[in-house]
């Protein structure tokens, strides 16, 4: 069953967002050369404690950390380690929450590290972000689940791939729902698949953790020996975005931008929902 918020809940997840917001803007400052995975992992746990919130990561299906780091090829659930280290050309996703009082806040993105990035790279990270937002501007009342997979669907397949070919819009992982647990009901494809059907309909305290995985190539992965570390089949690298999204009375709240999605909506013709903190 999907859990419908009340007013006062989300704004206690705007709460959890914010810290999550607060850890992006501190692990992107030492994402650099020469960094390891494990320092970011150090920054957020830190970030967490400042505010007095509870890393909804750690732990979670015995995971080892607070953040996912994921380098290059990896796609998805990477695991800090200080063998890891940043090295200039890299790409590297970082995928984080928090937990307020029981409520919890899930975002991701993409970092280049260094400087030199090829035109491919940089590109696809800016397809896969910007299939998120096309996918958030399509929390509407009235609209169905389907609705956001297809905006996000439809976004990445109109885009040219530098060098041709198409995107690979990752198969095994999607979005979800989000709320007193971190994955709930319902899951989200980030493509049409037409046995699914239409999906739950959209209605004023849904909740969504929207979040396209997209790579050079394949859209199939594959599990490592870690049993978390999630790769693309055929090597090539994969761009992560995610907000943790309200649809309220009002419009769509982006629980987990710094600025609840004011900035981007506005591009898509959309009013974001007031800030229930500002």
């Amino acid at each position: 069953m999907v859990q419908i918020k009340t007013p006062e809940q989300i704004a206690k997840m705007r709460e959890a967002g914010l810290v999550v917001a607060a850890i992006h803007a501190a692990t992107r400052e030492v994402a650099v050369p020469g960094a390891s995975t494990k320092d970011l992992d150090e920054v957020a746990r830190k970030v967490l404690a400042e505010h007095g919130a509870k890393s909804n990561f750690l732990g979670y299906g015995g995971f080892p950390a607070t953040i996912c780091t994921s380098v290059n090829d990896v796609v998805v659930h990477g695991i800090p380690s200080e063998d890891v280290v940043l090295k200039d050309g890299d790409i590297i996703s970082i995928d984080c929450g928090a937990i307020i009082d029981g409520w919890h806040g899930d975002a991701a993105y993409t970092a280049f590290v260094g400087s030199g990035h090829a035109p491919e790279l940089i590109e696809l990270s800016r397809v896969t972000e910007e299939s998120m937002w096309a996918g958030i501007a399509a929390m509407k009342q009235g609209n169905r689940l389907v609705d956001v997979s297809r905006a996000i669907e439809t976004y990445i397949r109109r885009q040219p791939k530098p060098g041709g070919g198409r995107y690979g819009i990752i198969e095994d992982y999607g979005g979800h729902g989000i709320g007193t647990e971190m994955h709930m009901d319902p899951h989200l494809l980030n493509y049409v698949e037409r046995r699914r059907g239409k999906g739950p309909k959209l209605v004023p305290g849904f909740c969504l953790a929207i979040e396209p995985m997209v790579s050079l190539g394949t859209p199939k992965t594959e599990v490592l020996s870690d049993d978390w570390t999630v790769i693309t089949t055929d090597g090539t690298w994969s761009s992560h975005w995610e907000h943790s999204v309200a649809l309220t009375e009002e419009g769509p709240l982006v629980l987990t931008a710094p600025d609840a999605g004011k900035a981007k909506l506005a591009e898509f013709g959309i009013v974001a929902a007031p800030d229930p903190l500002a």
